[in-house]
Order: C-alpha cells, then structure tokens, then sequence
C-alpha cells in the first residue's frame, strides 16, 4: 500500500491519536535496548556484577543476568492484568494516562539504583508499565481506525519499539565512553521523556467509539467517529460505519465470560492467537534483543554498540516495509517469508558455531547472522503478531482473548529469557550460537502454523472477522470470500439465529 493510500484515510484527529499511542511504545523500545546495551557496559559490571579474583575484572554472573532479563516479565503479567481491567472498565483513555503516571515512579527508581536488588526491582515494576501498554495500546488502536489500514497501524506498535531501540542505543554508543556510572544512568534517565509528553496530550484524542458503544453511551460513541473519521468519510459513510459497529455488537455483544473462549464456536480463534504468541517468542527474539549486545561482546568481532544500532536500524526497517506491505499483500505471506528467514539465519548461525574453535570470520558472520534474523522479525513475526491477535476475537471476548494471549507472549518470552545465559555459559550447557539449532527448528514450525492455520484479514472489518468464523468459513479462504450483505429484515434474523445458536452452545 503506497503512503498516499495509507494518508487518505487519516484526518488531523486520527493522525494524532494513532501517533501519539505509538509513541507510547518508544519508551517499551528505551526499556528494553537500554537494559540490553548497558549491561555491557564496565560501569554498570562494576556496580552490578561480582569481582573474579583470577581474571582481575568484574563480570554479572549467569544465576544474575538471567533473572535481571526475566523476572521483569512477573511485572509484566501483573501489568497486562491491571490495564487490561482498566482498559475494559473505565476506558482505553484512562488506562493510557494511569500507566504514564505509574512510569514517572519506576524511572525515578531505575535511574537512583545502587545495588542488584534496586536495579532488579526497578525493571520488574518498569514492566508493570509496559504490560499495561500491551494491553490497551493495540486494542485501541485496532479500534479506531478503518479496515484498510488496521494492518499498518497495529504494526506501528514494534515499529515503535524498534525506534526506541534506535534512539537508546545511539545514546548509549555516545556515553559508554563516559566514566563512571552515568555512562548508563544518562540512558535510563530517558525514560521520563515519554510518559511526560503523553501525559500532556492524551486527553485531546476521542475515546474508542466501540468501547462507548459497550458503555451504552451511543451519543458520545457518534460524536467520537465523526471526530475520526470527518474530512476523510462522508457523513453517509460515517453513519454506516457507526451503524455497522452497532450490529456487530448486537450480534456479538461485548459482554462474554472467560470460559467462552474454550467454547465450541472460539475454541478455533483462541488457538490461533494462542499459538501465535507462542511462536513470537519460541523462534528466539529474546536472544537477540536482550542478549546480542553481550554476546557481540563475547565474540570479540564487532563493536557492540555500534552492532546494537545497527540490528535495531536494520529491525526497524523491516518493521516498517511490513507495515507498508501488510494491507496489501496480506499477513500470511509475510508471517511465513519472516519466519524462513529467521529459520535460515539461526540454522546458518548455528552451523558456523560448529567448528572447535571458531575462527575470526566464522565469529564475523554469526554476527551477521543475527542481524538477518533481527530483519526476518521485524518483516513478520514481530509487528503482525499484534495485528492478528486484535483481529481474530470474538468481539464479546476480545479483552478477554487479548489477556490470554498476552500471558501466553509473556510466559514463553520469561521461558526464553531465563533460559539463554544458561544455554550460552560455558559453565553450564555452553551451547553459544548452536542455540541456532534450537530456535531454527521453532521458526520451521511457526512457517508450517501459518500456512495451515492463520487466517489473513487483510481488508476485513473486525465485524466482518467475526462474520466469517460464525458462518465457518476455512481460514485459508478468508482473504478473498465475499460475505454477503446484511439489511433490513434479513439483518434481524441473522442477529436472532446468531444469538439462538450462541445461546445453544
């Protein structure tokens, strides 16, 4: 889809609350390259590692790096559950302002840390902050905008990400040259930056005209679409479009309970975003953005800050070709060519760690390799992963589904997170870049899921999603079936043999 395409369907107002929660999400980018980055960093070893008496340097040991890089994840559990209740209860706005608070405290704590325990308690309450932008970020996202762009802004949600990647690790280059300890407290005082400017503007974009809708507050509902929509839709289209919400949640009203996630007609969608959350995580991401810049290090090849801004450039730029390529070409096509280029790289990475020892070149090129890998995340399993999970729901459990697949996301990537240092220590299972062989065969099986089971809704409305799993249609065939159309009379009975069916369930 060209950037005309794309700007067409964007009014002032729609521009602005579409960037300004993306830029939300700079700050889940400067949280996770800047804990990556300084932790090679001799300043932060010295303050945070042990002294080895026969090497004459300070290191962070391996029981220590693992549970810094994962017991974060216990905030964000915590923070995915206590957004997504505010999200649903008291708004998409609300949740938005509440979490830029909470970041201002966790900041303060990050930044005054002085010993293991501070620096780790700081980074498992950030992750309350960044489970809670998990939560209502893509959801409201999805909910605001039109169809044939739902794909390029849910993806704007990695993308984002990785430009906070990018903007930490530039500054990190520059102050790792600095002595002492603000060579990484410089980096982490950046996480004020970002809850500050939302906190001053989240209040001027609309609320989610669905979640008024499911308040029962249909006025403000309107007045909020025509704010989004006005200068971009007639006022026909927009009065369609509100009427289009209406009966899609009178034919599935945002009201369901858990367990009807497990029912005989969600059973399918639950396994679908839950598998995808699995594989986001299981093809091994973790190892690059959490560990890359130590195990750079490790190689003895490459400048790690400078590789570190390079794989956060490269990332980034494939994030952004797939938000350009997604509502055109479809997700199932770039989820599986992201896939086999994951699975090329870590194969071709793992091979290279074969030889005993490892010579120079071989070292230089499983560098290289994580690079690509970083490239083959960021053209599909790292950006639609959030773009499909907001689109398959059920809209009566789309709060619920979008917790589920949350904590699955989040329990894989602790798994993966605690695992690593283990897995490279030589102490341990002394693995290195053989890891490859591991997270290569997973993203072999993230192709297979794909083109078996993942449904591309490339151009639907979420109404229409929901249509199309009720009616049964195969997967496969979602991109291209026509639903027919809904009116008068017909409209009435399709909502009473939905509601018949669902209550025979």
């Amino acid at each position: 889809m060209s950037v005309l395409a794309i700007t067409k369907h964007f009014n002032r107002t729609l521009a602005l609350s579409c960037t300004l929660v993306a830029i939300s999400q700079l700050n889940y980018g400067f949280d996770n390259q800047a804990f990556a980055t300084t932790q090679s960093m001799t300043a932060f070893t010295k303050q945070f590692g042990d002294y080895n008496s026969k090497t004459g340097k300070y290191a962070i040991p391996a029981y220590y790096l693992s549970l810094l890089n994962s017991l974060n994840y216990i905030g964000f559990a915590f923070g995915l559950l206590v957004g997504s209740f505010l999200s649903r209860r008291y708004g998409r706005r609300l949740c938005i302002f509440s979490m830029s608070c909470y970041a201002l405290v966790t900041a303060t704590i990050t930044v005054t840390s002085q010993t293991k325990g501070q620096i780790l308690a700081a980074r498992i309450l950030n992750y309350v902050y960044v489970g809670m932008e998990l939560s209502v970020v893509p959801v409201y996202q999805s909910e605001v905008v039109p169809a044939p762009v739902r794909g390029f802004v849910v993806g704007t949600y990695q993308l984002a990400i990785g430009l906070g990647g990018i903007v930490i690790n530039s500054i990190c280059r520059g102050t790792s040259t600095l002595e002492g300890n603000k060579s990484w407290r410089i980096p982490f005082g950046l996480f004020y930056v970002i809850p500050c400017v939302i906190l001053s503007l989240v209040w001027l974009i609309p609320e989610s005209p669905r979640w008024l809708l499911l308040q029962n507050r249909p006025d403000e509902a309107e007045k909020s679409l025509k704010r989004l929509r006005q200068g971009t839709m007639t006022n026909e289209a927009i009065a369609d479009e509100l009427a289009s919400l209406k009966i899609g949640l009178a034919i599935e009203p945002e009201q369901g309970h858990f367990k009807e996630l497990f029912d005989k007609t969600n059973l399918k969608r639950t396994l679908i975003v839950i598998a995808i959350s699995f594989f986001q995580q299981a093809t091994g991401q973790a190892f690059s953005s959490q560990y890359g810049a130590i195990f750079v290090k490790s190689l003895g090849t490459v400048n790690p800050y400078n590789f570190a801004i390079i794989t956060s450039c490269i990332t980034t730029a494939a994030c952004l070709i797939s938000n350009l390529l997604s509502d055109k070409i479809g997700r199932r096509k770039l989820f599986i060519a992201g896939a086999g280029i994951q699975a090329v790289a870590l194969f071709t990475m793992g091979g290279l760690g074969v030889a005993s020892p490892v010579t120079l070149s071989e070292s230089t090129a499983i560098a290289a390799m994580m690079a690509i890998f970083g490239a083959g995340f960021g053209l599909g399993w790292g950006p639609l992963t959030y773009v499909v999970i907001t689109e398959l729901p059920a809209l009566s459990l789309r709060d619920h589904s979008q917790r589920v697949s949350s904590l699955t996301n989040i329990g894989i990537n602790f798994a993966v997170t605690f695992s690593i240092p283990y897995l490279l220590d030589d102490s341990y299972a002394g693995l290195h870049s053989k890891v490859g062989f591991i997270f290569g065969s997973i993203a072999v099986c993230a192709c297979v899921f794909t083109y078996l089971c993942v449904p591309d809704c490339q151009g639907k409305s979420l109404e229409e999603v929901d249509r199309l799993f009720h009616e049964g249609v195969p997967v496969r065939k979602f991109k291209d079936y026509q639903l027919a159309a809904l009116d008068g009379a017909e409209e009435d009975e399709k909502v009473k043999e939905i509601r018949s069916q669902s209550q025979a369930v």
